[in-house]
């Protein structure tokens, strides 16, 4: 088993082998400030062993935010935060993009800055709980976005990017997945919209793709990828036809020429994504979703994908391109931690 162990390119981005780290939430943000602070700089910094980090979903503005103690990207006071868990992996000799993650109408007041809204394609709150400080409650139903304000929405994705480029971030993701804004616009079932933007599969698909344009015109579209899982349901997504609506989204976007499409497989969808994904997008693959170091090893050596994303594996074991190239077993996360305040469950991994 080599192939997993060798460099490789993303776009611009040189990577030292083809182990990424995949976006996780973690919740470990100032509550207020979006800021991330140094528990943050350390963490990644422990995993910067990983050819490339994705960070975890990081709100490109105010309303953008629907998750406790997620981070932003938006402001001057957020871009030092990030540039010194920049820096700390480019010490280390690692590479990171940023994770852009609007959450539409996934979302509770309670985790919001005061004035901000949730927003989404149609006025059609999730079936869905979400964890506050106050307990689990139910997902907000949000003000459907009128079609003269969706440009500004974009706007809001290009200036994050703007933001991340300056917090010395090596290119950005945009997520498409999970139930948030872009798959909002992008299913039947929660984009009930009939004007330009809902409606055909290509206008459900304009935003995302309009998404894709504006951060690749800030950032380079060689330091641009998208993440996406045809057929996911979680946050109570429901597309009529999640095959013939990645087709489309997934052709258009392979003429962007971007530097990755990082894909799950989720066999529980009923799609194989990574063909869906195959089919239709001639770039380079990263797949993802409980790949063993054997496995990935043997889709980077037939081609299938350019290089494998492991999350889990990821929190418990911040040398975890170590422990796969030598062997080493892989120490059990706890997951009652993953999502509380402070370092421990975070930080506190041991290395061999």
């Amino acid at each position: 088993m080599h192939n997993l162990f060798e460099p490789g390119q993303l776009g611009d981005i040189a990577i030292n082998n083809r182990v990424v780290m995949a976006p996780m939430t973690r919740s470990r943000a100032e509550h207020d400030s979006d800021l991330v602070t140094d528990i943050h700089v350390e963490y990644y910094r422990q995993r910067a062993g990983a050819g490339l980090i994705i960070s975890e979903g990081t709100q490109p503005s105010v309303n953008g935010k629907g998750y406790c103690r997620t981070p932003g990207i938006y402001n001057d006071a957020q871009i030092a935060a990030w540039r010194r868990v920049t820096d700390a992996v480019h010490a280390e000799g690692g590479h990171i993009v940023c994770q852009l993650m609007h959450v539409g109408r996934v979302a509770h007041s309670l985790n919001k800055a005061a004035g901000s809204e949730t927003v989404a394609p149609s006025a059609i709150a999730a079936n869905a709980e979400i964890y506050t400080e106050a307990g689990m409650k139910p997902c907000d139903t949000p003000r459907a976005l009128d079609s003269e304000e969706i440009p500004a929405v974009i706007g809001e994705y290009r200036h994050a990017t703007a933001c991340a480029m300056a917090a010395g971030f090596d290119g950005v993701e945009l997520h498409c997945t999970s139930g948030y804004l872009v798959a909002q616009f992008l299913s039947t079932g929660t984009n009930r919209r009939n004007d330009e933007w809902g409606g055909s599969v290509e206008n459900r698909c304009r935003f995302g793709l309009e998404v894709l344009r504006a951060i690749s015109a800030e950032a380079g579209s060689s330091r641009v990828g998208f993440r996406v899982c045809p057929g996911n349901p979680f946050n109570d997504l429901q597309d009529d036809d999640p095959a013939a609506t990645f087709a489309y989204f997934l052709s258009e976007a392979d003429k962007l020429k971007l530097a990755w499409l990082h894909v799950i497989r989720m066999h529980a969808a009923g799609l194989d994504n990574i063909a869906l994904a195959k089919a239709h997008y001639a770039g380079s693959l990263i797949v993802n979703d409980s790949y063993k170091a054997e496995e990935a090893d043997a889709v980077i050596a037939d081609g299938t994908a350019a290089a494998v994303s492991f999350a889990r594996d990821f929190i418990a074991n911040p040398d975890l391109v170590r422990r796969m190239r030598e062997g080493l077993a892989l120490s059990k996360m706890n997951p009652a931690t993953l999502y509380t305040p402070g370092a421990a469950g975070y930080t506190d991994y041991p290395v061999v």
